[in-house]
C-alpha cells in the first residue's frame, strides 16, 4: 500500500522534460521536511514552514491523503483518463518523495503495468534512497529526475547526499539528470557553485538543471533572474518553474 495525495493532467513545468504534456501522481509521505525553503503555510492556526509541497510531505495532512492498496484499480482509472485524453503522456511520479514506497508490492506493480503500456515514466526524487535494480529491474526503465538538496533547504548534508544511492541510480537507470532548487542567497555567498561542484563530482556525467526556490510567482521572482545568471556563467541549465509562473501555485497544477 502506499499514498496518494492527488493525481492530475497538466503540462511538466521543470527540468528536461518541461513543456511536455503528463499526467502527475503525487505520493504522501518523504524522508526530509526541508525547512529552509521556507514555503509558509497553516495547521489549524498553527504556521509552519517547509518544502513547496507541504500538503504533501507533513503527515498532519495524512488524513486527506487516499490509500492504495491495489494496482489495477488506480491503473483502470489512468486508462480512462488516457482515452479522455486522446494518447498516453508521460507519467511523473512525486512527491513527497515517491522513492519511500519502492519496495511495496502496490507501487512496483503500478510501475511495471505502465512501462507495459508503453509509458515514459519520470521519478522526482531526492536521490537519497538506495535502489535494488536487480531486484527490481522495472525501475531501469524510468527516468530519474535527481531534485538532490543543497544547505538551503536547512536539511543537515549527511540526510540529503547520499553517494551510494546516486551512483546506483546513474549505473542503473536509462536516464537520469539533475535538478537543484536554489535561491539568491545561496548564490551570493557561493555555496551554490561549491555544493553543486561536489554533487558533480559523484555523478561527473549528469546533465544540470538550476531553478529559483518559490511556491508562487512572487517568491520565484526573488531568485530567478539570480539563477538565470549563474547557470548563464556556469554553463548550466536554467529550469524555470512553468506551471507556478502561470497558476501561482503547487498542488494540482
Amino acid at each position: 500500500m502506499f499514498w496518494l495525495v492527488e493525481n492530475f493532467f497538466s503540462i511538466q513545468g521543470e527540468g528536461r522534460y518541461a513543456g511536455v504534456p503528463s499526467y502527475f501522481l503525487r505520493t504522501g509521505g518523504c524522508n526530509l521536511s526541508c525547512p529552509g525553503f521556507g514555503a509558509e503555510y497553516d495547521l489549524r492556526g498553527e504556521r509552519r514552514v517547509g518544502c513547496d509541497t507541504w500538503f504533501a510531505v507533513d503527515r498532519a495532512f495524512a488524513g486527506t491523503w487516499e490509500s492504495v492498496e491495489e494496482a489495477g484499480k488506480l491503473l483502470e482509472e489512468l486508462d480512462r483518463a488516457f482515452r479522455e485524453i486522446g494518447y498516453r503522456p508521460d507519467v511523473v511520479i512525486t512527491g513527497g518523495e515517491p522513492l519511500i514506497y519502492a519496495t511495496d508490492p502496490v507501487f512496483c506493480s503500478l510501475v511495471e503495468g505502465l512501462l507495459e503500456r508503453g509509458v515514459r515514466i519520470t521519478f522526482e526524487t531526492n536521490g537519497t534512497v538506495e535502489l535494488d535494480f536487480n531486484l527490481y529491474p522495472a525501475y531501469r526503465d524510468a527516468v530519474f529526475a535527481l531534485s538532490v538538496k543543497l544547505s538551503n533547504s536547512g536539511e543537515p548534508r549527511d540526510r540529503r547526499i547520499r553517494p551510494e544511492a546516486l551512483k546506483r541510480i546513474a549505473a542503473n537507470a536509462s536516464e537520469y539528470f539533475l535538478k537543484f532548487t536554489i535561491d539568491k542567497t545561496l548564490i551570493e555567498t557561493g555555496y551554490a557553485e561549491k555544493e553543486i561542484a561536489e554533487i558533480r563530482s559523484i555523478l561527473p556525467e549528469a546533465e544540470i538543471y538550476c531553478m529559483p526556490v518559490g511556491e508562487s510567482r512572487e517568491a520565484l521572482r526573488r531568485s530567478d533572474r539570480a539563477v538565470f545568471d549563474f547557470c548563464m556563467r556556469r554553463g548550466y541549465r536554467y529550469s524555470d518553474r512553468l506551471h507556478i509562473r502561470i497558476f501561482d501555485m503547487t498542488q494540482g497544477v
